[in-house]
């Protein structure tokens, strides 16, 4: 009997595309053995979602797969669809890498959770469903399981509905959990502690893992051994601390020399703020924002913050989901009523502005958004998407948009044949290009990045915040850089504003934050930042568990 819950050999899968024969997945082979936690990393496109969903049996239509998947003893590429009907979820369930797209709004947590359970065993009653549920809740260490199963949703933080996902399909007692991307959009103490629960599974049930990742923070953190993936091929495979130690293949080390890194010390050649003290074009002064009244209890999301950013300035703004950052941007816009305190821009106060002055206002104001696919409108192209702000507010002529369009398109790197392309055609980072590209069309004195690099693979990353950093320096506006990525403020930023509850637990260059931290939530939020060396993470998560046990 193999001691392998999975065995992927010579896989491969290939699309018709007008025509001609698309390979996604290109002569495969990898295992995974009981008990142990596999990473399968690489860029977008690389083949890595694909080889599990194709494992699973849920291959998008039009895939054809030739070659050998055995998950728990069964052929999945030659099964049947009732008998890999049987498997999904009592052999191997999947973690996706959004829950709040994955759960139904309109159920609640117990619900959706019992449905998953009377799936797995038909024969447990109302009662028998609802302690089952419970019993999952409490093994992925969700807080007060019982008040959580009459919750929807959107009453639960990131982390807790990723738990609950996880509750989900653990309900049959898989011998293997698919995880894709499990953390992407998590804040890195939340990543921390799903990390966490994830390795406490595997030690307890014996379950067997297999991660899909770009982070390599996490790979370190989590797994036993890596496969690499570079367009459909595996270019290595071996233990985390090998691969890491020393990778053999040149994309593994272009893809370990991506990954930003947050110094441990203070840097000697770091640039410090420029002197006499930039011209301030964000400034911040007690602001307080509160949502909900009249019957409603207010909450107030924004309690007291005082922060500027001036011209030619990199600011990041830190902390956990619900801590205010975005709050804070979108504020900055109108765009979230301001309560207490005062925010202006480039001389406008946002609040006391008329219309027209606020309309004024918004034209010097650029934003990157997380997600460039939700924030490019999908029936333009993209010169279209970039043109459209020189057309509506400059005024532009035909000519003077073609001209100005092709120099926006270059300083992003993208050359003129991107021009008729559409979003969809596009990868992550070339669409996050485009953005920002169309934030900068109208020269803007403040431009907000909210977490515009979180969702990109490293090498990606890394290009994207090259541009970045180019074009700061070449226009030079005033920038509040919105993440919860310690390692990417380290590189990119000035300064940066911590934030916790609502609260600025502390403020400060980056040296002083970073190296130095005063507020203990600082030092929580550093400690938590996975970093890729499974050595030093290790002892940090042990350094981490100790603390938070004392």
């Amino acid at each position: 009997m193999t001691d392998h819950v999975l065995e992927i050999d010579h896989l491969t899968v290939t699309f018709d595309v007008d025509g001609e024969r698309v390979v996604a997945v290109d002569d495969a082979s990898f295992s995974v053995a009981r008990g142990e936690v596999v990473a399968v990393v690489g860029e977008s496109g690389s083949g890595k979602s694909m080889t599990a969903v194709t494992a699973m049996g849920i291959a998008p239509d039009g895939a054809r797969a030739s070659g050998s998947v055995v998950l728990g003893g069964v052929e999945v590429l030659t099964a049947s669809e009732q008998h890999l009907r049987e498997v999904r979820g009592r052999r191997v369930s999947m973690i996706f890498q959004d829950p709040s797209a994955a759960l139904n709004p309109v159920f609640t947590i117990g619900f959706q959770i019992a449905e998953a359970v009377r799936r797995a065993d038909p024969s447990l009653d109302r009662a028998g469903a609802r302690e089952r549920s419970l019993e999952l809740l409490r093994v992925v260490e969700v807080p007060e399981p019982e008040r959580r199963l009459r919750q929807y949703p959107h009453e639960l933080s990131g982390g807790q509905c990723q738990r609950v996902m996880i509750a989900m399909a653990l309900a049959a007692d898989p011998e293997l959990l698919i995880a894709d991307e499990p953390t992407t959009a998590l804040d890195v103490t939340v990543q921390a502690e799903v990390l966490d629960v994830l390795r406490r599974l595997r030690d307890r049930t014996g379950t067997a893992i297999l991660l899909i990742t770009h982070d390599m923070g996490v790979v370190a953190d989590i797994a036993d051994r890596v496969v690499v993936m570079r367009r459909g091929q595996v270019v290595e495979t071996g233990t985390a601390s090998a691969v890491f130690a020393a990778p053999a293949a040149d994309y593994t080390r272009d893809l370990l020399a991506a990954v930003p890194r947050m110094a441990l010390h203070a840097l000697e050649d770091r640039v410090e703020p420029a002197t006499p003290v930039p011209t301030t074009v964000l400034d911040v002064r007690g602001l307080v924002v509160e949502y909900g009244g009249g019957l409603r209890r207010r909450f107030r999301a924004v309690d007291d913050v005082s922060f500027t950013v001036g011209r030619g300035e990199i600011v990041g703004l830190v902390g956990e989901s619900g801590s205010g950052k975005t709050t804070i941007g979108r504020a900055a816009v109108g765009l979230a009523p301001i309560t207490g305190g005062t925010i202006s821009v480039d001389g406008t106060d946002v609040a006391g502005a008329s219309r027209a002055a606020r309309r004024t206002m918004r034209q010097r104001v650029g934003v990157v958004f997380q997600n460039p696919l939700r924030s490019l409108n999908p029936r333009y192209s993209v010169g279209q998407t970039v043109a459209e702000p020189l057309r509506q507010i400059l005024r532009l002529s035909a000519r003077e948009t073609e001209e100005r369009v092709e120099r926006l398109l270059s300083d992003v790197g993208l050359d003129g044949g991107f021009r008729e392309r559409f979003p969809h055609e596009l990868s992550g980072g070339q669409r996050q290009r485009v953005a920002i590209a169309r934030a900068v069309a109208l020269d803007p004195a403040l431009l907000i990045a909210d977490e515009p690099t979180s969702a990109l693979d490293v090498s990606v990353q890394a290009r994207v915040l090259d541009v970045f950093r180019e074009l700061q320096e070449r226009l030079g506006f005033a920038c509040l850089f919105v993440t919860h990525d310690l390692a990417v403020v380290d590189t990119l930023c000035d300064r940066v504003v911590v934030l916790h509850q609502g609260r600025v637990a502390e403020q400060g260059t980056c040296d002083d934050i970073l190296r130095d931290p005063q507020d203990p939530y600082t030092r929580r939020l550093i400690q938590a930042a996975p970093v890729p060396d499974p050595e030093e993470q290790a002892a940090r998560r042990a350094t981490r568990l100790a603390t938070a046990s004392s």
